[in-house]
């Protein structure tokens, strides 16, 4: 039988003190609530940097080719997709799917309202599936009849409260050229990213309808759209798609496009590492303070087990055996509150955002295996390695003076 450990079991089971029992539970909540708290704060985090991303992602793809010029507009400088670029988007692995795209600055009128816009066009290969997601009214648009589809368009809620508009009505749109050229459309959905520099920045509606504003050929395009496998690899991805582009093309990817909102992403990582070292302190001061308390506690103890010829190395054990019993019920404890209410948010929605300031009308939650087991791995280790020091007063307890102490 291991002596350490079933002197550290009496103790932590059979102990009548108390005031080390109120330390003690204090210690073992002070665990507990520093880890759950780790374990929502990687979730929200996490949870929150996926949402914000499938947005912009969904609507703007991760990879945009257009014209190498000096253009800086919303409007770009038509191109033809050559054959040779054409066989790379789709011969590479990387690539989950790519569409053509276009757009150009107009001017939306209705109900003796005015709103600048980008007028966006897309052609039947568009990947509806994000859109649909976030469709309030109506539906897409149809591009089995041509006819119909020059007409229909789809706009954001944030337009269409702006012009007081709803499915289903018509208004006139006037494109921005050396004239203004005036179309009328009918509204036949209405979508809510809830990203307002996309939501008032873009219509969605028929490619040929620029085509035919602009006098393009057959065969030209604005730009190219493409959406990657996996986002983690943005980075090295958009570099070996401008390295494969002829030279009269370039590509940016939509962390270029949009770099405010993901360098403001990228600050929400430094808040989750300043929220994590705070709750392993107020985690490690918790238990510190329990085991400091309980050696002074049981200095009688230690003077009868130094007599009976145990070393210092074995009664530091039994300390820590108990420190790790108190650690593992605060573990399990936290683990259980932090799932628990995390597991109950993505259910319920039950703590809002403000969608205006924070993207996002709740609290996301998304959990991954490897992050809570490295919390829970992460503070038995620190929490352990730390109460070695206040371990070490055992070593200063004299055996004749402990017996004699009441």
């Amino acid at each position: 039988m291991n002596f350490e450990y079933f002197i550290a079991g009496r103790i932590a089971i059979k102990s009548e003190r108390t005031f080390s029992k109120l330390i003690v539970r204090i210690a073992i909540a002070g665990v507990m609530l520093s880890l759950a708290v780790m374990i929502l704060s990687i979730a929200i985090i996490k949870g929150f940097k996926t949402e914000i991303q499938d947005k912009v992602r969904g609507y703007l793809g991760d990879v945009q080719i257009t014209r190498y010029d000096l253009n800086n507009s919303f409007e770009h400088t038509p191109f033809v997709l050559d054959a040779e670029t054409e066989k790379q988007l789709k011969n590479n692995p990387e690539i989950e799917y790519y569409y053509p795209f276009a757009t150009k600055p107009a001017i939306l009128s209705a109900n003796n309202e005015i709103e600048g816009i980008n007028f966006k066009g897309i052609d039947k290969t568009y990947k509806w599936d994000y859109i649909k997601q976030h469709i309030i009214s109506g539906t897409i648009i149809d591009f089995s009849d041509s006819t119909a589809a020059m007409q229909e368009l789809l706009i954001s809620k944030y337009t269409a409260n702006r012009l007081k508009l709803k499915t289903g009505d018509d208004f006139i749109m006037y494109f921005v050229q050396n004239q203004l050229r005036p179309r009328k459309f009918k509204i036949v959905g209405i979508y809510d990213i809830g990203v307002e520099d996309i939501d008032k920045g873009f219509v969605l509606g028929n490619f040929n309808i620029i085509k035919r504003l602009n006098n393009w050929k057959t065969n030209e395009i604005g730009g190219v759209e493409l959406r990657i496998k996996n986002f983690k690899k943005l980075r090295p991805i958009a570099d070996q798609i401008y390295e494969q582009l002829p030279r009269n093309l370039r590509s940016y990817s939509i962390e270029e496009n949009f770099p405010n909102i993901f360098t403001w992403l990228g600050l929400l990582d430094v808040n989750t590492r300043v929220i994590l070292i705070l709750m392993l302190i107020v985690g490690v001061i918790n238990m510190v303070t329990a085991l400091l308390i309980m050696i002074l506690e049981r200095t009688n103890m230690i003077g009868m087990l130094k007599s009976f010829g145990a070393s210092n190395l074995s009664i530091m054990k039994i300390f820590l055996y108990n420190a790790a019993y108190l650690i593992g019920i605060g573990l399990l404890l936290g683990n259980i509150l932090g799932i628990g209410l995390g597991l109950f948010q993505q259910s319920t929605h039950l703590f809002k955002l403000d969608q205006s300031s924070y993207f996002l009308t709740y609290a996301p939650i998304e959990f991954h295996a490897v992050d809570i087991i490295g919390l829970n791995v992460i503070t038995i280790v620190v929490c352990l390695t730390v109460l070695i020091i206040p371990s070490l007063l055992i070593s200063k307890v004299s055996p004749l003076k402990a017996i004699r102490f009441k």
